[in-house]
């Protein structure tokens, strides 16, 4: 069995949100991490120790999605309340809204030259948008329900898009037409991502699977049910060979794609996890979820011979060859479960990070209000989590606009 150094050790506890943790990202530089949430703020949290946290506020619903530029210079955030942001991830908190959809925007993401944007919503629309002058670009239709995620491929070339109609897409985004559909879920296909080759795409649903698919050959190659429920989110490392999970299950799932097998099973959260995240260089990933944490973990992917580590955790019992992402011609796919040589790690209570001191940036939150002798800021948020706690109607008279946000669906 390997020992506890060699495995993936809770690194960062961060405290801040004050709701559901929907989304993450890491800025390319490696020196901070975006979150978004159903508290309606975006917070940017600097890496260096002891240094501050940012909550951006101007959003006025949940936010569902939030992506950094290449450059690092921006971060997108995508809300239910059916704008885009592009944030200044600096103490000025400066923003430009896209008015971006007729219902719930649910992703956002760059493509890596930076110059546009491909945004997913309920109104069964992806659309793709151009950075620079800040203005739409063309949209792309087929979708026949909610649209839940896109994705530009590593050359800009592709845009994968999933959603509630059970589908996976590929769209050209010369032609502006959709090539490909790739079916066969039993539920919500709920996230989509290209590898970092570009030659793959991944799904996860909600009938608790994770399939990979070659887009040159157009064939299912890996099928994983290794969760206990549906699976919200996953993140490719960057070297193309692992793939993170977070599930409805309240567990974060390692896999191993060159072996195609489950490695490690990670417990930190309590409740479904919703958001998980490599960083650019791997060294890195976040995980958030409904229980309002951010959780950093360090990976081991690069300090030790994971063949020899593998090797030690068990054998396969399957008979059949794994497939592999590098195949031109992969084989015949075959679905992996979990098996007894998973690492199951249960993180230790985090005793060496301390609460960030949080500037908040971006118009005020709570406005001033003198109904129901609610005065000031003070007053207006103790009575908004009085309200909560004891799940009763917002008073008469006391503006709207500091009632609870919606969750998310």
């Amino acid at each position: 069995m390997a020992s506890v150094m060699e495995d993936p050790t809770l690194e960062r506890h961060f405290k801040g949100h004050k709701d559901v943790i929907s989304c993450a990202d890491f800025n390319p530089n490696n020196k901070q991490l975006a979150t978004g949430s159903c508290d309606k703020s975006l917070m940017i949290w600097n890496l260096a120790p002891k240094a501050r946290a940012f909550r951006f506020v101007g959003h006025t619903d949940v936010i569902t999605g939030v992506n950094f530029a290449p450059s690092g210079s921006m971060v997108a955030s995508s809300s239910r309340d059916q704008t885009v942001r592009l944030w200044t991830p600096s103490i000025k908190g400066e923003s430009t809204v896209f008015k971006a959809h007729t219902a719930s925007v649910r992703s956002v993401h760059f493509s890596r030259d930076g110059q546009r944007l491909v945004t997913a919503s309920d109104d069964k629309s992806v659309k793709v948008w151009g950075v620079e002058r800040k203005k739409f670009l063309y949209s792309l239709n087929r979708h026949t329900n909610w649209v839940r995620c896109a994705r530009f491929s590593p050359d800009g070339r592709l845009i994968a898009s999933c959603g509630d109609d059970r589908t996976v897409r590929l769209w050209d985004t010369s032609s502006h037409q959709c090539i490909n559909i790739f079916t066969d879920y039993g539920g919500s296909a709920t996230f989509v991502d290209f590898n970092s080759s570009g030659t793959c795409i991944a799904s996860s649903g909600a009938d608790n699977t994770i399939k990979i698919w070659d887009i040159r050959t157009n064939k299912l190659i890996q099928h994983y049910k290794v969760h206990n429920a549906g699976v919200n989110c996953f993140s490719f490392h960057p070297s193309g060979n692992y793939l993170i999970s977070g599930s409805s299950d309240s567990t974060i799932k390692i896999l191993d794609l060159l072996e195609g097998r489950l490695i490690y099973t990670l417990h930190g959260h309590k409740g479904p996890v919703l958001t998980v995240m490599f960083s650019r260089d791997g060294d890195l990933f976040a995980s958030g979820g409904a229980d309002s944490q951010v959780l950093m973990w360090k990976t081991n992917f690069d300090s030790l011979n994971y063949r020899e580590l593998l090797s030690r955790h068990s054998k396969r019992v399957t008979p059949d060859p794994p497939p592999h992402l590098m195949d031109i011609y992969p084989r015949s796919h075959h679905r992996h479960h979990p098996q007894n040589g998973t690492v199951e790690i249960n993180p230790v209570a985090d005793t060496q990070s301390t609460d960030p001191q949080v500037v908040e940036v971006g118009r005020v939150v709570f406005s001033t209000t003198v109904a129901c002798g609610v005065t000031d800021r003070k007053q207006a948020k103790k009575l908004f989590l009085c309200c909560k706690e004891q799940e009763i109607g917002w008073p008469r008279g006391v503006d709207t606009s500091l009632k609870a946000c919606h969750r998310l669906r």
